[in-house]
């Protein structure tokens, strides 16, 4: 370590649609809702992370909730900035002698174009990084999940996160084919929330949605081990009166079916475009999910069913993009793809 090394504070950050996670000194020190809410007129941030999503669909006129990132890039940049720096003061908030410089690894969707990827270095920039370095999704997936991205073998990898879905074929250090869609779990929560107004008619926001899809959200509609029915609270469209209805998990499958489809869809066109020496390795290790969105029940099981390849779920598949992003950060000099201006 050198003389000065204190001086550098190195992070890495995987900055999700829904969830935004920063790794320092190899742990997980930050794991907040991409969310900020905001006071209306003076332009103020009154909450970040869990403390801005428990307001959210419950503010009053002179403060509103806003997600900075959709579909995996970033939409308000003010409020993405904002939220940036306020994330990094959640690392050490004792501190307050000097501001040591940044060096920050920032993962980035596979199919973002330039100006998306300028706006993610100038929001981390403006936040206080003195080095901004970017790593693709797919990439710090396979890099967490714990495979050896260097070695001349194909593994083909899905992050299904919150605004998009990645899925890379990846051999020697680079992505040789990858496939992009801004269809995700977002788009889950989505069809929950058409599907209760719908069918039940009743309306629920987007915190209960989201609750929905992790409390009996499914890919199939038979399962070994069904989760219970839940109870949902919402607003009766035809009376205007709250009320409460119960929904299985096969229910939530019916909803969700045309999302995953899309999904499964991408992953055929991904394959088709696989060269065939790195199909032949596929065949032999399978397919492997990582983000929030492979963690719906049933969803390994089905695109197992649709491509007749193994799929393996990524121990802990909500961290594996932090954790590779994290050891990449490490071993800088070693990973190439890492991209810098």
């Amino acid at each position: 370590m050198g003389l000065f090394s204190f001086l550098t504070q190195e992070i890495a950050i995987d900055l999700g649609t829904a969830n935004t996670l920063i790794i320092w000194n190899d742990k997980v020190v930050v794991d907040e809702p991409s969310i900020v809410a905001r006071d209306i007129q003076t332009g103020k941030i009154v909450a970040i992370g869990k403390k801005a999503q428990q307001m959210h669909g419950k503010t009053h006129k002179l403060i509103e909730t806003v997600r900075p990132l959709k579909d995996g890039v970033i939409a308000d940049f003010q409020s993405a900035e904002q939220m940036i720096r306020g994330m990094i003061k959640m690392i050490n908030p004792g501190r307050s002698l000097f501001n040591p410089s940044l060096r920050m690894v920032i993962c980035i969707p596979s199919g973002i174009t330039e100006v998306e990827k300028r706006a993610v270095r100038d929001s981390a920039e403006h936040a206080g990084a003195k080095e901004v370095y970017l790593i693709h999704e797919p990439m710090a997936a396979a890099i967490g999940i714990g495979i050896d991205v260097e070695e001349p073998m194909g593994n083909m990898i899905i992050d299904i996160g919150g605004g998009t879905s990645e899925i890379a074929v990846i051999a020697l250090g680079g992505i040789v084919c990858d496939k992009s869609i801004r269809i995700a779990g977002d788009d889950f929560t989505n069809d929950i929330e058409e599907y209760m107004r719908r069918q039940h008619n009743i309306l629920v926001g987007e915190r209960t949605a989201e609750q929905i899809k992790i409390e009996v959200g499914s890919a199939l509609t038979e399962l070994e081990n069904p989760p219970n029915p839940f109870a949902v609270r919402g607003r009766d469209l035809m009376t205007g009166i709250p009320k409460e209805i119960i929904v299985t998990y096969d229910e939530i499958a019916g909803a969700l079916d045309k999302t995953i489809s899309k999904i499964e869809e991408a992953i055929l066109s991904a394959l088709s475009m696989t060269p065939p020496e790195l199909a032949a390795d596929i065949y032999k290790t399978g397919i492997y999910l990582a983000g929030g969105g492979s963690m719906l029940r049933g969803l390994d099981k089905r695109i197992s069913a649709k491509t007749k390849l193994p799929v393996h779920i990524a121990e802990d598949p909500l961290r594996a993009v932090a954790r590779g992003t994290s050891i990449a950060l490490k071993n800088i000099s070693r990973y190439q793809f890492l991209i810098r201006d």
